[in-house]
């Protein structure tokens, strides 16, 4: 089976082609870094209009690259929720388009199942087969706009559970505020992981507290940390050179062990030993090495996707699509963008007691 992936959420225009395997035959990512980076965040019509020019030649590129007409497709999937209203409009148009074209079958895809199920793509090198995580796993999906624990026991949404989430900022939120206090530009995220390398986070200890919880809890708040570096900076100024170095590694070493201390009690709590990470933020170098090291003290299996595959692409909605399509489900012509996830949420936002 071959099933053409679209996904236009956010700010990345994306199509793939992707065998119910996760084999990817093709994978074409357009970003919209560019057009965003002088208002320091995502502007919904900004992002709108280009999703509009770009997405089919994106398309026509993905079907290209792998070999195949439509008529040789064997579906079309599409993200449909959540996302920007109107990035995902331009997304469901063009998938629905194609389908009744073509006379394949369309399904909709939820943006955060495709980050969950992405570990199972099969890209140029990947591992075999078998060194992929068997259902149930853990798993932490980080990104700009969402960040959260999820027990998942198959590919279905009544099969993913959400343990805990951000009451706040998602942690991909966190470090592009952080970044613009520092004027680092955006996306922050990459910078602030660049410069965190080379910095001593004991050094600015004192500016970045670390992120405290009930013990027991599994759910984020990064609002506080953002808050002590906002007034970190407005007390002594935009630190330079090493300073800035360390202070990127307090900010980071803090968000990075909530997010591995919270998802290694959730596993163990479940009785699990295998954990996957997801999402954007899953490219973050020092969640990467901290994750791995805190799993395997406690002999946890830990799965990383490629960094290709952890940044918004339409493979991972091509394979999530190619499963519910192989499971016979379908959707109608009629398929609504919807702005928010599928997935039960048990975390209520904002502050407040428990």
């Amino acid at each position: 089976m071959r099933v053409l992936g679209i996904e236009t959420s956010c700010d990345e225009t994306a199509a793939a082609v992707v065998t119910e395997g996760g084999e990817v035959l093709s994978d074409v990512v357009r970003s919209q870094v560019a057009l965003h980076a002088p208002y320091g965040g995502v502007v919904p019509e900004v992002a709108a209009r280009d999703h509009a020019r770009a997405v089919v030649p994106v398309v026509r590129e993905a079907l290209s690259r792998a070999g195949v007409t439509p008529a040789e497709l064997d579906g079309v999937a599409v993200t449909s929720r959540p996302g920007l209203a109107g990035a995902l409009l331009v997304g469901l148009q063009a998938a629905k388009g194609l389908a009744w074209a073509a006379g394949k079958p369309l399904v909709g895809v939820d943006h955060l199942v495709g980050h969950l199920l992405a570990v199972f793509l099969r890209r140029d090198g990947a591992p075999a087969p078998e060194a992929l995580p068997a259902f149930p796993y853990v798993a932490l999906l980080a990104s700009g706009g969402h960040t959260a624990i999820y027990r998942v026991d198959g590919p279905s949404i009544g099969a993913i559970r959400e343990l805990g989430a951000t009451r706040d900022d998602a942690a991909g939120e966190a470090f592009d505020k952080v970044a613009k206090l520092l004027g680092l530009g955006y996306p922050g995220g990459p910078v602030v992981d660049r410069l965190a390398a080379d910095g001593d986070a004991a050094a600015a200890a004192e500016a970045v507290p670390a992120l405290t919880a009930r013990k027991e809890s599994l759910e984020f708040s990064f609002s506080g940390i953002k808050s002590a570096v906002a007034r970190h900076v407005a007390r002594r100024g935009r630190p330079e050179g090493q300073a800035l170095h360390d202070l990127c590694a307090a900010f980071q070493g803090a968000v990075v062990d909530a997010l591995v201390q919270k998802t290694v009690r959730a596993a163990r709590a479940e009785g699990i030993a295998r954990v996957v990470l997801a999402g954007g933020v899953a490219a973050n170098r020092g969640l990467r090495a901290t994750m791995a090291a805190a799993c395997a003290r406690r002999d946890v299996a830990l799965f990383v996707p490629p960094f290709a595959s952890c940044t918004d692409n339409g493979a991972m909605i091509a394979y999530a699509g190619a499963l519910r399509l192989a499971a016979g489900e379908r959707d109608a012509l009629d398929l609504a963008p919807e702005t928010r996830t599928a997935l039960p949420r048990v975390t209520r936002k904002g502050g407040g007691a428990r």
